[in-house]
């Protein structure tokens, strides 16, 4: 099953970035054209990612967030390919929080069909597809869904970046408090954040800040399995590949795909 192959290979990654993670002298950085930070360990978890990738679909492409740069009109006659994050939450990985993950998506037709994210510190799996979606953690399996909101809920979780804020998100959680008086905010690293929702642990993620493809791709894929979905700020579904850029639209991440957010 690929997908075994694919928990595979981000845990191999993921141990490459624990050897330097866990290296008592400071982290050498660099900086991207973008302003990003980067790291040997980014470049090493690119590395095997992509060279475990080539060996076990040699037909797909592979867009990754450390590869050269590709034009976007070799890129949209892609129909299936893989989207990968080697690092995802680079300032939390500089930071030592461990908040940091491993992100592999196979995009079919615009849509994440398949997706795994591994967290190297807790050594924690997240991963989904048409057969659902799933959770490993000391040892154990467990199937993940996504929470419901009662008519009557008077609370409500909602994930936060721990890096990016701003007057935007402060003024979409007042307007959320005028129907949910008691507001449950987590904030959280990486595309943790999808998957806290995707678990049921968090009833949605407002994301109104830039991110990248990469960053969303294996976190969606999960948080469909789970029944959910990932959506822009019209609450459109999101899809992959439909545009010139790479970056994201502002976006919400939503656990009950019932729930009248629009509405508020």
């Amino acid at each position: 099953m690929i997908l075994d192959d694919l928990k595979i290979i981000a845990r191999d990654a993921g141990k490459a970035i624990i050897e330097v993670y866990d290296r008592d002298e400071e982290i050498t950085i660099t900086t991207k054209d973008n302003d990003s930070p980067l790291t040997e360990a980014d470049l090493a978890a690119h590395r095997i990612i992509v060279d475990a990738l080539r060996e076990l679909t040699p037909a797909l492409p592979i867009l990754s967030e450390e590869s050269k740069a590709v034009s976007w009109e070799e890129i949209q006659c892609w129909e299936t390919y893989w989207l990968v994050d080697p690092l995802d939450g680079t300032k939390e990985f500089i930071n030592r929080n461990g908040e940091f993950t491993v992100n592999i998506a196979l995009i079919d037709n615009g849509r994440p069909v398949m997706g795994v994210v591994y967290v190297p510190v807790l050594d924690i799996m997240y991963y989904g597809s048409g057969d659902g979606a799933f959770k490993e953690e000391n040892g154990k399996t467990e199937a993940i869904e996504t929470a419901k909101i009662d008519a009557n809920q008077h609370t409500v979780a909602i994930v936060a970046s721990r890096s990016h804020k701003g007057d935007e998100l402060e003024a979409w959680l007042e307007r959320v408090a005028v129907r949910f008086p008691q507001l449950e905010l987590v904030s959280m690293g990486s595309s943790l954040k999808i998957c806290l929702v995707a678990e049921g642990r968090a009833d949605i993620y407002p994301r109104l800040a830039l991110t990248s493809e990469w960053d969303t791709a294996a976190a969606q894929a999960i948080l469909e399995a789970a029944g959910g979905i990932l959506t822009d700020t019209d609450f459109t579904i999101y899809r992959y590949n439909q545009k010139e850029e790479i970056l994201n639209p502002y976006f919400f991440a939503i656990g009950d795909r019932q729930f009248d957010w629009p509405g508020i």
